[in-house]
């Protein structure tokens, strides 16, 4: 096996099992590894420090998958995500007839950096980050088919826009085909995961609980669902008894996926209506009719150099929004942008509120929910950050 070793003194973070190995830390490779081996790596006096996939380009060369010296073969594999399994299991995922999608296996959260699998109803997503997680897939479907025996049907792969890997890569089944029914439950209410055409892996599972604290207040008010996407938030608003609520979303697949989604779970009626329009465009024009708001835009930052720019971006949507809602409102806001810390989002918020001229207290902070865990030793895995305000 090829082998890495650092520089002196540049082992601290992976005796604090940080799962990442920075460019600037390696001081010499012995052999060739190529993209996505397995490598060990070592302190520049020669001890064992952890095993992972190797990567040539950008910041990170190691990504860890042990901390201890042992093969990565099947075996290893399978007891990854054995592990993953019984977590949601301990957290009443697994098997719940009222919940039957989840996120498997969250990346370094299961000890699997550039690994996502997320389950709905009886068919496996996976997307893989890392051309060494690309090249385990196929072994990764079978293992899956083994731990959950004739549960799963279908394995499919999600990796064409996650991935640029050697000789390229195509979405398609591993195992199974497309089933029939492509619909799924959360907390009892019925969605639809479109995981061959659909964003992530067809569906925005990690909101889940933020959606049920949505349905919590909204009885009784008019809601706005802004960048809806498929109108999750949406739904609970209505189940939660909404006097009436609108979903804005610049896609029109969106809005029509969202107006299914009503339909399904609200077949008779239901106040709700379904807006195409840039969600910026839309503030602007906006009257001041809604006590509920959902704002959820997508990652304004992908990474650190963009970081500026999306503060300003979230600064602009949260004034325009805080401006408009009515007093005695409740208010969620998003980001999910991975570089903007809570401490960053919060002080945004604090600016727009100030800029909008209203009084806001902070009445719940929300995070990721328990399937989509956060290493300790990697903080960066706290991707979604989320405020409840109370604004006066």
């Amino acid at each position: 096996m090829d082998k890495i070793f650092l520089k002196p003194k540049r082992e601290e973070s992976l005796r604090r099992f940080h799962p990442w190995i920075f460019s600037g830390a390696v001081k010499k490779i012995e052999g060739s590894p190529a993209e996505g081996d397995v490598v060990e790596v070592f302190s520049a006096d020669g001890l064992f420090l952890a095993t992972g996939h190797y990567q040539p380009a950008g910041s990170i060369t190691v990504r860890v998958l042990s901390f201890t010296r042992q093969p990565v073969d099947q075996p290893f594999w399978k007891d990854k995500l054995q592990k993953a399994y019984t977590l949601r299991q301990n957290i009443g995922l697994a098997a719940n007839p009222q919940t039957t999608a989840y996120r498997l296996v969250h990346g370094e959260g299961d000890g699997l950096p550039g690994l996502i699998i997320d389950i709905y109803g009886h068919t496996a997503v996976i997307q893989t980050h890392t051309v060494g997680m690309y090249r385990q897939r196929k072994l990764l479907a079978g293992l899956l088919m083994e731990i959950y025996g004739g549960h799963l049907t279908a394995v499919y792969d999600k990796s064409e826009a996650t991935l640029f890997a050697p000789g390229g890569t195509s979405d398609g089944y591993l195992l199974g085909q497309k089933p029939d029914d492509m619909s799924f439950t959360e907390y009892g209410h019925c969605f639809t995961a479109d995981w061959e055409c659909g964003q992530k892996t067809g569906f925005f599972i990690d909101q889940r609980e933020n959606r049920r604290l949505v349905e919590q207040y909204a009885k009784g008010r008019t809601a706005l669902n802004m960048f809806g996407y498929t109108g999750a938030f949406s739904i609970y608003a209505l189940s939660g008894g909404a006097r009436e609520v609108h979903t804005v979303d610049v896609s029109q697949k969106a809005i029509e996926a969202a107006n299914r989604h009503v339909t399904l779970n609200f077949p008779d009626s239901a106040n709700h209506q379904g807006i195409t329009s840039d969600c910026f465009d839309f503030l602007n024009g906006m009257q001041p009719v809604y006590d509920l708001m959902i704002i959820d835009p997508p990652a304004f930052a992908k990474n650190l150099h963009a970081l500026k720019n999306a503060l300003q971006a979230y600064k602009r949507l949260n004034t325009k929004a805080l401006a408009a809602i009515r007093p005695g409102g409740i208010y969620f806001t998003f980001s999910c942008s991975q570089p903007v810390t809570y401490e960053k989002f919060r002080s945004v918020i604090f600016s727009a509120a100030t800029i909008a001229g209203r009084q806001v207290r902070i009445i719940h902070q929300l995070t990721q929910p328990a399937d989509h865990p956060v290493n300790i030793f990697h903080p960066e895995g706290e991707y979604l950050k989320g405020l409840v305000l109370f604004v006066d």
